[in-house]
């Protein structure tokens, strides 16, 4: 029998160890695969600016995933490895020469790399086409080429990936080398060095993890803790907290609150509490390294996931926020389709510039009938009455952190008027592109007020997220000094949502494939420490425990593996998110929750896949 055949045995005999790391890659390979094919095919979209836009994201993406895919490669072999010791060993007693042994796991970490390469290629090209149409679907946008076999495509995926593959299997082959034959017999019982717990570490864990939070949650623009820290240096700094603070969770503070459980003899004594609580004391500080890594992971793609999905959610809201109108442009009117017109209207409005502390800018002066005309067209019922040397101002762009708010001060004009700012509202019935903020003014003001007089042309359309024809119509009939100041519901719309929707796909997939890694990661380390725990079950049952009960502490064991590092991910997200949304000052709090559960629900699966894994192993051993 050949090393290579001998290889391939080992492997069939091993496949269900090994099947959820294959499934891992394969489906990183099709993501790899596909964000390389979008890189290498032009004009997909029909649009040179978002072809190379999308081109750029997936050049960066694919180096982000490799980064990870190699972490992960690294983090699953070194498992696969000790699974493996005992094995070795046995061999080597056999009189086989390390080298041999070397040589068998070099071929079945080539095996299993070769079969997982192929298989993503294949998926990936079938599938890709698949991937554009979401990509495509997300950004707003029609397909207008075809997603062709990229050979550019193949060769750099599988040369990647093959230097992966074979690095990690040399790294099998050299792990013979470094291990005496008494310590590759005894590998299963040789588990990550157990830090010791004390109050201090507890202390400062939880002491970093509050003030981490606390600092997400300040306002960047008015916190002393930002202006101190600096806009740059506040993140890293929450960051390095968080991170150190998440380790010291599961090194100390996770252990004082397990042996107080076991304190507990009202619930310790109960069934098989006991033995199950003293499990997990060891496994959590054993694992307090992976399980930090584990958190900070799912922490890091549920903000990213969150933060970018929120962006998506609201790219409508925040394009009406600033434009109320379909299309409004300053000059003459300009002919156009009339089907879906809900109102065309022509205003005469008067640029003005304001002479205070807090600025010094050109202000659209309105005359109170136009506006009133307008909010009962736009659906708005408040109806304006404003008496003489009034104002109210109007303006879309208001942020209470660093606008101020003019209500009850006068405002001085360049030419020496002045007005009383009556009410101020962070609404407006004119865009803010081409008209910024407003005045609005009773009519017998603004025929009074002497200022340049400008004309805007103001339209409002049914269904206006899909007139994007009309909008190319009217943009085409303007002058050059007139298009810089045309704005168009659909095309801000389409511009934004191309953007954040590019975004959103890159980051779900990426987010599979770090869920479906950490939740790999966590697999493995449970199906081999329950191998460990066979003798002991296999006593319990002898003594009379039923299978109800061990299945019980089983599940029990293996949810708090599971949920501790994806609580601990959704907290630190959820203040990280909390911090996004006042940057960005949208309420992002349903998209996040979405997300949230919807990652939560796929890392079930993975639970509910590893309970019954394991409960097969202890059986094993009955």
């Amino acid at each position: 029998m050949t090393l290579f055949s001998l290889a391939r045995k080992n492997i069939q005999r091993n496949l269900s160890n090994y099947f959820l790391y294959i499934a891992s890659m394969v489906f990183s390979i099709v993501i790899y695969f596909t964000f390389v094919t979008l890189k290498y095919n032009d004009d997909l979209l029909g649009s040179q600016q978002f072809s190379q836009q999308i081109k750029g994201l997936m050049s960066g993406s694919s180096v982000v995933l490799l980064f990870f895919i190699v972490i992960f490669m690294a983090y699953s072999n070194s498992f696969f490895m000790k699974k493996r010791k005992k094995e070795v060993a046995l061999y080597s007693l056999l009189g086989v020469r390390k080298q041999k042994i070397g040589l068998m796991l070099f071929f079945e970490n080539l095996v299993i790399g070769f079969v997982s390469l192929v298989l993503g290629i294949v998926l990936g090209f079938f599938m890709s086409q698949g991937l554009l149409m979401i990509l495509v679907r997300l950004m707003g946008f029609e397909v207008v080429g075809s997603l062709t076999f990229s050979a550019e495509a193949l060769v750099n995926t599988a040369g990647i990936f093959t230097l992966l593959f074979l690095f990690t299997s040399l790294q099998g082959y050299r792990v013979i080398y470094q291990f005496k034959l008494i310590d590759l017999f005894h590998a299963e019982k040789q588990g990550e060095k157990i830090p010791r717990a004390s109050i201090l570490t507890a202390i400062l864990g939880t002491a970093l993890l509050a003030f981490g939070y606390y600092t997400a949650s300040e306002d960047i623009f008015t916190s002393n803790i930002w202006r101190f820290f600096t806009i740059l240096g506040t993140p890293l700094m929450v960051i390095g907290l968080t991170i150190v603070g998440t380790y010291l969770l599961f090194h100390s503070v996770s252990v004082f609150v397990l042996t107080a459980l076991k304190k507990a003899t009202s619930w310790s004594w109960k069934g098989l509490n006991l033995i199950g609580v003293s499990q997990l004391l060891y496994r959590i500080r054993a694992n307090a390294k992976s399980l930090s890594i584990i958190a900070i992971l799912s922490a890091t793609t549920i903000t990213a996931g969150g933060g970018v999905f929120g962006m998506y959610y609201n790219a409508e809201a925040s394009v009406r926020q600033m434009l109320p109108n379909t299309f409004m442009w300053k000059g003459d009117t300009v002919k156009f389709s009339q089907k879906d017109v809900l109102y065309n209207e022509s205003l005469s409005v008067k640029n003005l510039r304001v002479d205070n502390e807090y600025s010094f800018f050109e202000y659209t002066l309105l005359k109170e009938s136009d506006y009133n005309r307008l909010a009962k067209l736009q659906g708005k019922n408040e109806e304006l009455h404003i008496a003489n040397g009034s104002t109210v101002l109007l303006d879309a762009s208001f942020d209470e952190r660093f606008s101020h708010d003019f209500t009850g001060e006068e405002f001085k004009l360049e030419n020496g008027e002045s007005f009383h700012v009556d009410k101020m509202y962070t609404e407006s019935v004119l865009n803010f592109i081409p008209a910024g903020t407003v005045l609005v003014v009773n009519d017998k003001v603004f025929a009074a007020t002497n200022a340049e007089g400008v004309k805007m042309q103001v339209v409002g359309m049914d269904n206006d997220l899909k007139q994007q024809a009309i909008s190319k119509e009217i943009y085409k009939q303007l002058s050059a000094e007139q298009q810089e100041g045309y704005s168009s519901v659909p095309q801000s719309y389409e511009d934004g949502i191309a953007t954040v929707g590019s975004l959103l796909f890159v980051g779900s997939f990426l987010g599979l494939v770090f869920l479906a890694a950490t939740g790999s990661i966590i697999y493995f380390k449970v199906l081999t420490e329950a191998e460990e725990d066979q003798p002991k079950y296999a006593i319990l049952n002898k003594i009379g425990v039923n299978k109800k009960q061990i299945l019980k502490t089983v599940a029990g064991q293996v949810a708090v593996i599971f949920s501790a590092p994806l609580v601990v991910g959704i907290v630190h997200s959820a203040f990280a998110l909390l911090a996004f949304s006042q940057l960005f000052g949208m309420d992002i709090t349903k998209p996040v929750i979405l997300w949230m559960i919807a990652y939560s629900a796929i890392y079930g699966i993975y639970y509910i896949f590893t309970v019954r894994s394991f409960y097969k192993i202890i059986r094993q051993g009955n």
